[in-house]
């Protein structure tokens, strides 16, 4: 992830955001627009995409990523955006290389995304049904599908540890490092 750098456009939101030592805070557009000095893009009132928690990319999610939050909820009509401390870290399965994906981690990810089952699916190019099967635990995600749920999450800075049985990690396995 890109450090927020002083001057950089979200860089008062980054500042606000470290110093607060709340779990959770709830900020209007307008109080994020007087952080950052400036009007935030049509984008951040177009749709929940500006809010997504992406790890590449995307300067405004550096922003409260950095600074230990997560996009938990955003009203687009109240116009108010959730920032929360992830709290947990989520241990899952695997075998070989393969993050084994059940119904509470996929809905768990989800949540982290701050998506409806649409948005996701959308996301991952399966149809809603298929995202609301898995978190009813009715299917379970394929084996690339799997792969693919765990590159997103990689990508989102989903907290999670990958455990496999029988096997310590070595430097690069995915998530090794738990807090």
């Amino acid at each position: 992830m890109t450090p927020v750098k002083q001057g950089s456009k979200y860089f008062g939101l980054y500042a606000f955001l470290r110093t607060c030592s709340k779990d959770q805070v709830v900020l209007s557009f307008a109080e994020i627009e007087r952080l950052l000095g400036a009007p935030l893009p049509p984008s951040a009132r177009a749709g929940r995409a500006f809010w997504s928690n992406r790890g590449r990319g995307a300067l405004q999610a550096a922003a409260w990523m950095e600074a230990g939050y997560h996009v938990q909820a955003v009203d687009l009509r109240r116009q108010r955006v959730t920032f929360a401390r992830p709290r947990l870290r989520y241990s899952v399965r695997r075998e070989g290389d393969t993050v084994l994906w059940d119904g509470a981690l996929v809905r768990a990810l989800r949540a982290h995304l701050g998506q409806t089952q649409a948005e996701f699916a959308e996301q991952l190019g399966v149809r809603q049904q298929t995202v609301s099967e898995w978190e009813r635990g009715v299917y379970v995600p394929t084996r690339s599908r799997s792969k693919h749920l765990t590159m997103v999450a990689e990508r989102a800075g989903f907290p999670f540890t990958a455990e496999e049985q029988g096997r310590r990690h070595a430097p690069g396995d995915l998530h090794t490092k738990t807090s």
